[in-house]
Order: structure tokens, then C-alpha cells, then sequence
């Protein structure tokens, strides 16, 4: 009894050990950026030594894969497929971005800070890629319902995934001020011409 009780206590141990070294890698990664964060400042966020992130992690990419599906399971973006049950499209889409750009509100800060470095850290960027492909299927529930054909269709298209983009949101909310209802009504427009 005592061996599996000290078996058990010792996982434990291990995974909060585990969970420190991924959360205090997270908070690095989203505040410097994934480029410029250090073993040496992983190990220190999460109160261990260097080797022991390495005991835990032993390949870079390992750790990138942890911080991946922590990420998204603790910050997911709004669920797209609720959409596609508002029929009229202009309210759909503006259900959609008020929910994106609450999202990246209480996001966008870190993932732009993580998407900044994609180019120099292309495993990262590997690793968001599916996640990261929930966008494109947000602009086709979006597209649905607003009969556009032909030659207009592409740039109908191109209109709604600019007006999910995060450097859109990171443009106009961010840099230019405008608030987020201001900006939805704006993309609006924008759709709506397209």
C-alpha cells in the first residue's frame, strides 16, 4: 500500500512540477515572445532548475507542443458552428466578430506576441497551424447565405477573412482606437460591399 501511495504522490508531483514549467513557458512566450524565451527564464517562472525542464522537456519541440494544446484548451476562440445556426447573414457575422473581437480583447495581446514570431520559430508555427485553421472555417459559415457568385466571390471572401484577421483587429481596435463595436459595424460595411 505504502509503495503505490508514494508511487502515486511522486506523478503527482511530477505533473504539478510539469504543469509550472508549461505555464511559466506560456507566460514567456506571450509577453517576450517565443524567440527570445530562455530555458534559463522557463526554469525560473516555473521556481526549478534548468535540468529539470530539460528531465521534463528533453526536445525544444516537446515543450512548444505542451504550451500549444494548453493554450488553445484554456483560451479557445468562439465555437463558429453556434454561427451557422443564425440564418440572416449580416446578423451572423456580426454575432460572429463581436465574439472574435471580445476573444482577441482578452487574447490578442499573447497571440499576437506568439504569431509575431512564427517566421523565426517555424516549428511553433507548425504546431498552430490546425488550431489555427478554425479561421478559414469561420469565413465559410460566415460567407454562407449572402449569394455572391463569379468574379465578385473573391473578393467577398477575402473581405470576411480580413475582418477575422487578427492584425484587422490589431489595427483598428489597437492602433487606431476605435472600439470594438466601431469596428465590427465598420467590417460590416466592408462585407457588405464586397
Amino acid at each position: 500500500m505504502k509503495r503505490r501511495y508514494r508511487q502515486t504522490r511522486r506523478a503527482e508531483a511530477s505533473a504539478e512540477t510539469r504543469r509550472r514549467i508549461v505555464d511559466a513557458a506560456i507566460q514567456l512566450h506571450t509577453t517576450v515572445g517565443p524567440a527570445k524565451t530562455t530555458i534559463s527564464a522557463i526554469a525560473e517562472g516555473a521556481g526549478v532548475e534548468r535540468l529539470t525542464v530539460y528531465r521534463h522537456f528533453p526536445h525544444k519541440e516537446e515543450l512548444f507542443r505542451a504550451c500549444v494544446t494548453h493554450g488553445w484548451e484554456r483560451f479557445p476562440p468562439p465555437d463558429h458552428r453556434a454561427w451557422s445556426r443564425i440564418a440572416e447573414p449580416e446578423e451572423r457575422l456580426r454575432t460572429a466578430l463581436t465574439e472574435l473581437y471580445a476573444y482577441y480583447g482578452a487574447v490578442g495581446n499573447a497571440l499576437t506576441t506568439i504569431v509575431r514570431d512564427f517566421p523565426r520559430v517555424p516549428t511553433l508555427a507548425a504546431l498552430n497551424a490546425p488550431y489555427l485553421a478554425r479561421w478559414e472555417e469561420m469565413r465559410d459559415v460566415l460567407a454562407r447565405g449572402w449569394n455572391r457568385r463569379g468574379r465578385g466571390r473573391e473578393a467577398f471572401l477575402a473581405a470576411i477573412a480580413h475582418s477575422l484577421d487578427l492584425s484587422t483587429w490589431d489595427s483598428l481596435v489597437r492602433r487606431q482606437g476605435l472600439s470594438e463595436a466601431n469596428t465590427v459595424e465598420l467590417l460590416i460595411r466592408l462585407v457588405r460591399c464586397a
